[in-house]
């Protein structure tokens, strides 16, 4: 009974692949899209920066005259 315990090995579960198949319409049309998206995405973060950037401009200008005002 303790014999055929002993020699007993795991055996690696069966892996199977389903196949794919290359479709380089499919392919392009995908890169597209992934272009399309980081354009608008990295367009969009350039226009918020900007926007900050020019209202920490303003608020710096209007410091400086509201210090020189009171000077």
């Amino acid at each position: 009974m303790i014999r055929p315990m002993m020699g007993h090995r795991a055996r690696p579960k069966k892996f199977e692949i389903p196949l794919r198949y290359h479709n380089p319409e499919e392919e392009e049309k995908r890169k597209k899209r992934i272009q399309l998206k980081t354009r608008s995405l990295s367009r969009r973060k350039r226009e918020k920066s900007q926007n900050v950037r020019i209202l920490v401009y303003a608020v710096g200008l209007a410091a400086v005259i509201f210090l020189m005002s009171i000077l």
